[in-house]
């Protein structure tokens, strides 16, 4: 081999990047970063990826994996191809929303190198670049494998040369594909008191008061915060623990480990892809996820304050549904808030759910009669109603109803029954257990110790839980953060769960 031409020997012509050549070499970049935007081909690119649940299909045969939404499409128990709107357009291919509240789609035929694949479900994907299509490893299996299991087509056939970037052709195939998709609405439409956020500029130079303000409520004629107004008498939180929840919205990444973990924690059911399909997920913690339908979410809210007549409202919130052509996107987990003030506890007319001295809003599950009335007035939606007994059923033949399934459920949990709500419990069974170690071995309990399933299954340390009457707490800094807001803070529930808002650098340069 020439030395002279060998790339190990050849000394690089920039090794580093200086100081004084950064902004050099950032336009370097960027303008090689817009000669690739403006490539133009006759093929589709076909990008083989594996899913953040599923992964390569090693582990197909796990049904917390199979019900896992996906965190950007929100569907499970299928792959499928994404595709741009521009393309699906003028492929004829639709994505909609049908009038029993499922998700209907077209079918497409893909070919790579004359292997074809026909009938696999299309999802229009915002943001997504045209000329593009996506599809997931780790579905199609057959051998082994359960038939209520057997979902979605082998993407493998078209992995060919060890290549995950194929030329493709696409072409769309007859019928409709029903998917089970766990949220319909795709955007904001301007509410920003759920997701908060701010750029970097404005987190800098403005007062919190201005990028997180506190809705206003009615007070004797007077508008005021709403988070000085009580609509009863407070809880004496003094003594003893009182459990707090703190979420990042900047750290969280939507990756969904904290779903998993509250699935296999807690014993919730896998209901299967029909009734998924009909919202009867039964899903404790969620991670709702939203695009931006103008450039940003904050154009989101100008264009909502804008609007003026109710035909022109109509118009424009039909519009806000449609995501940018590159949104922003924004994760949020939610569960149970535990409101100090729950307005699921005031409707109960059996007692089945009520509050406790440490914050947890408890449910007693052989108490509850299944009126429903708690999921009915939560504002949240985060209650949970078991349509079925899943446990000894043929009809969910998943991991309740086989003893090597069973082997994965928590004996520290009951295993809930037909006809009642369940929800999350901040795990009270972790909580309980760790004051009763504590107690056994005669010591304080230190900072940290507090745990639940999602956030000791949180790897970017978005989830933050703890004693909010130890002072000395991680929890009770991060409530002190300018950042800390409650969601839905105008209803006055006072939530034991609170979120920080989102921080974005938009300054690239």
């Amino acid at each position: 081999t020439d030395p002279e031409n060998s790339l190990l020997t050849q000394e690089p012509e920039q090794e580093t990047i200086q100081d004084s050549d950064s902004s050099e070499s950032v336009s370097t970049i960027d303008s090689a970063v817009m000669q690739l935007a403006k490539a133009e081909s006759d093929e589709m690119e076909l990008v083989l990826y594996s899913k953040t649940g599923m992964g390569d299909g090693q582990q197909a045969s796990n049904p917390w994996l199979q019900e896992f939404p996906d965190p950007i499409t929100r569907v499970s128990w299928d792959n499928y191809v994404t595709i741009s709107k521009k393309d699906a357009n003028s492929l004829g291919l639709i994505n909609e929303n049908v009038a029993n509240g499922g998700l209907d789609g077209s079918y497409a035929k893909l070919t790579v190198n004359g292997t074809s694949i026909d009938k696999v479900p299309v999802i229009i994907q915002p943001g997504q670049a045209a000329g593009t299509l996506g599809l997931s490893f780790g579905y199609g299996k057959k051998a082994g494998m359960k038939t209520e299991m057997q979902t979605g087509v082998n993407a493998y056939t078209l992995y060919q040369g060890f290549k995950n970037i194929q030329s493709v052709t696409i072409e769309k195939s007859s019928g409709n594909h029903e998917f089970a998709c766990v949220q319909l609405h795709k955007t904001l439409m301007g509410r920003g008191d759920i997701i908060k956020e701010t750029t970097l500029e404005i987190f800098n130079t403005k007062d919190h008061s201005e990028w997180n303000h506190v809705p206003q409520v009615s007070l004797n004629h007077q508008e005021v915060d709403a988070t000085s107004v009580d609509l009863w008498d407070s809880f004496d939180r003094s003594i003893g623990h009182h459990f707090n929840m703190s979420i990042d919205l900047n750290a969280c990444t939507g990756c969904g480990a904290c779903v998993i973990a509250c699935h296999a924690e807690n014993n919730v059911p896998v209901v299967g892809k029909q009734e998924v399909r009909k919202s009867r997920d039964m899903h404790w913690l969620r991670i709702d996820r939203y695009y931006s339908s103008e450039d940003t979410f904050e154009d989101d809210n100008i264009k909502k304050d804008e609007f003026s007549g109710a035909m022109e409202s109509k118009r424009g919130f039909e519009e806000m549904e449609i995501a940018a052509v590159n949104p922003q996107v924004a994760f949020q987990p939610v569960m149970c808030q535990h409101c100090n003030h729950a307005p699921c506890e005031t409707v109960c007319p059996v007692a089945a759910t009520t509050h406790s001295r440490q914050g947890q809003n408890h449910m007693a599950y052989n108490r509850c009669v299944g009126t429903r009335y708690c999921a009915n007035n939560c504002p949240y939606k985060v209650r949970r109603f078991n349509w079925f007994l899943t446990n000894n059923n043929d009809e969910f033949d998943y991991h309740f109803n086989n003893d090597l399934g069973k082997m994965v459920i928590n004996p520290d949990v009951t295993v809930r029954s037909r006809g009642v709500i369940e929800k999350c419990s901040l795990c009270i069974q972790m909580t309980q257990k760790t004051i009763l170690d504590a107690k056994r071995e005669g010591r304080v309990i230190k900072d940290g110790e507090f745990q639940t399933a999602c956030s000791n299954a949180c790897s970017s340390g978005a989830i933050v839980f703890g004693d909010s009457n130890d002072k000395e707490s991680e929890v009770v800094e991060l409530k002190k953060s300018d950042r800390m807001y409650h969601l839905l803070e105008s209803v006055g529930t006072k939530p034991n769960v609170f979120y920080h808002v989102k921080v974005r650098n938009t300054n690239e340069a």
